[in-house]
């Protein structure tokens, strides 16, 4: 009997420190996925400039939000979790993403943004904004771009 509460014991402690580790390296996983799903969304918007032009991505979220702000013409990442990503408070850039740290409490908010200065992105057709939250089934984001005065990006979530 002693020997199995002892066992329960030693489990225990293992599990205690093991399990916020594989929830970091997780975190950590997740992050760097959103990172390349945000570098193959800027990619296609780069590529598709001929007006007409159309193309359709599975946007897989397994955790955390995704922002599409036609209003301040960016994208955002933001996840939650027990990784950081970089320094907290600073911002470090990778590519076009900037990516910045934020300590809360013991967890760490990770953001990554893609600013569009010359581009007007647009949700629907509109300067508005919309939000994708975690989900189990990936979203179908449409891309397609319009000529304007200006270059337009469309963006749509079906």
């Amino acid at each position: 009997m002693i020997y199995t509460l002892v066992a329960f014991a030693i489990i225990g402690a293992v599990l205690a420190f093991a399990k916020p580790k594989i929830e970091e390296l997780q975190d950590r996983a997740i992050v760097e996925q959103s990172i390349s799903i945000m570098k193959e969304i800027d990619s296609v918007i780069k590529e598709i400039g001929v007006p007409g032009n159309k193309r359709v991505l599975d946007l897989s979220i397994k955790k955390g939000v995704f922002k599409i702000s036609g209003g301040t013409n960016e994208l955002v990442f933001e996840i939650e979790g027990r990784s950081e990503y970089s320094e907290p408070g600073k911002e470090i850039a990778d590519g076009n993403l900037l990516i910045k740290t934020e300590k809360k409490n013991e967890m760490s908010v990770v953001t990554i943004t893609r600013e569009y200065g010359l581009l007007d992105l647009r949700y629907n057709g509109n300067d508005e904004d919309k939000v994708l939250s975690a989900a189990s089934t990936p979203y179908k984001l449409t891309i397609s771009s319009e000529e304007d005065g200006g270059k337009i990006i469309n963006l749509l979530v079906e």
